[in-house]
């Protein structure tokens, strides 16, 4: 149960894990499930109204960017349509979600918090350059089951003109280097924080697994996602780095980028071993 703490004072440990657990339960209905987003709404605003008791502490004004950020999320249509219109226009929202808790926290909050490092002369140890390598590999090899047993390449539509496939390029992996800058630059960031680190990582894969969920990546992708999540996490936490992370992702997307094509146009790309066609 939730108890309220002093206006003034941070929240108990307790108070924290449960309304953070309020809100990962809240982005579930509000971005995965379209016919339950009045319930992800309704959830919110309790999430809002838990926080008035301590709406003095730090932990109220950083749940409050995440909310808010979540909401602004829930805005607009989250799917694979590579139109300009809907690239314009959820790209500016994506943008807006990471620009905003920056300048709220830094000029806002006058808080040095999110940094978003991404030390590009930090030089990379032979693991790590060896896990982009191994993370690339089991994409290669997991991709085309999972997308065609589930039929989840069908939520892409992939069309051969130019156009499309530098739009299909663009849009898997910008939204893959979004990925890391919001849900580990931004949210695990401000989760740890207020909680300990296994409890704001698993919120933040809850989040990011939420998110990916209504955009196309269904059937058991979801487990798969949760735990790749928690991986990022816990490479950022030992590495620091977003450009290693957003490293790993972007191999994965790549990965990902081919076998849309391959799986929509079999006669094309036929390097998966483990492709049905």
């Amino acid at each position: 149960m939730i108890t309220s703490a002093p206006s003034k004072a941070e929240p108990s440990t307790a108070y924290r894990v449960s309304t953070v657990a309020l809100i990962c339960a809240a982005t579930i209905p509000l971005l995965s499930v379209p016919s339950l987003k009045w319930l992800g709404w309704l959830l919110i605003g309790i999430c809002l109204l838990l926080l008035l008791p301590v709406v003095r502490s730090q932990f109220t004004r950083h749940m409050a960017i995440i909310i808010g950020m979540l909401m602004l999320l829930g805005l607009i249509p989250i799917n694979t349509d590579i139109s300009y219109i809907h690239m314009l226009s959820m790209g500016a929202v994506l943008i807006a979600t990471v620009a905003l808790p920056y300048v709220i926290t830094a000029y806002g909050y006058k808080e040095n918090i999110i940094t978003l490092p991404f030390r590009f002369k930090r030089k990379w140890h032979k693991k790590e350059i060896a896990y982009v390598f191994f993370a690339g590999s089991m994409a290669y090899l997991l991709l085309p089951y999972y997308l065609y047993s589930t039929g989840s390449y069908l939520n892409w539509n992939v069309t051969l003109d130019t156009s499309s496939i530098i739009r299909l390029f663009v849009g898997t992996n910008g939204l893959g280097i979004w990925d890391e800058l919001f849900f580990v630059g931004i949210c695990l960031t401000l989760l740890r924080s207020h909680l300990p680190f296994i409890w704001a990582n698993l919120a933040q894969a809850t989040l990011w697994t939420a998110f990916l969920f209504e955009l196309g990546f269904q059937g058991w992708g979801p487990f798969v996602i949760f735990f790749f999540a928690i991986t990022q996490g816990i490479i950022f936490k030992n590495s620091k780095s977003l450009l290693y992370i957003i490293t790993v992702h972007l191999t994965i997307d790549f990965i990902l980028f081919l076998t849309l094509i391959h799986l929509h146009y079999p006669h094309l790309l036929r390097i998966f071993i483990t492709s049905p066609f």
